[in-house]
């Protein structure tokens, strides 16, 4: 009875030190998972940081030429803003204008054309920002059709500012001819 005992303890004993051994293998695992989870926390905080930085600079530059090109058709020319929200888990650009600082949506609160010169202008930085750089030139099917007739000779001008400035190539289809400008190839 006594040898029952004793091996009954021993038999205790071992899995006692096993259960130990296994709380001491569960506590490191334990530590590892927190430091991992810190370490993707920092990676986080590093990615969003650079991310901000990213988007503030695309921001700068795309919105320098959209403005640049509203400031150069319109009489009272809007600003051109991105806002970027992080929405899912995935950041968002909400594009509007402003105007006596207030936000106009672009679809639905401008009117005389200025959609067709933001969209110009987006295109002509999405060329510009290319990465590698790639051949500067813009082949656009009626992009102004919707632009006020006052307003054509502008963009004879600002297109040709802009070829000139920028060293980018413009080939466009085109029922108006207020807007054309250097070589003139006509069909039909």
């Amino acid at each position: 009875m006594f040898q029952q005992i004793e091996n009954l303890l021993n038999e205790k004993s071992l899995r006692y030190k096993t259960q130990c051994e296994i709380v001491k293998m569960e506590k490191r695992n334990l530590k590892k998972s927190e430091q991992a989870e810190q370490d993707l926390n920092s990676a986080q905080e590093i990615i969003q940081t650079v991310s901000k930085t990213i988007q503030e600079n695309a921001h700068s530059k795309i919105a320098s030429v959209v403005s640049r090109c509203l400031e150069s058709v319109f009489d009272e020319p809007y600003k051109f803003q991105i806002s970027f929200e992080r929405k899912r888990g995935k950041t968002e650009a909400k594009i509007s204008f402003v105007r006596d600082e207030a936000e106009v949506d672009p679809m639905t609160g401008s009117g005389g054309g200025v959609v067709d010169v933001a969209a110009f202008a987006l295109r002509l930085s999405c060329l510009m920002l290319s990465v590698p750089p790639v051949r500067k030139t813009l082949i656009l099917d009626e992009p102004f059709k919707f632009v006020s007739q006052n307003y054509r000779d502008r963009i004879r001008e600002l297109l040709e500012s802009l070829s000139e400035d920028l060293k980018v190539q413009i080939i466009m289809v085109t029922h108006i001819p207020e807007i054309v400008s250097g070589k003139i190839i006509e069909i039909g």
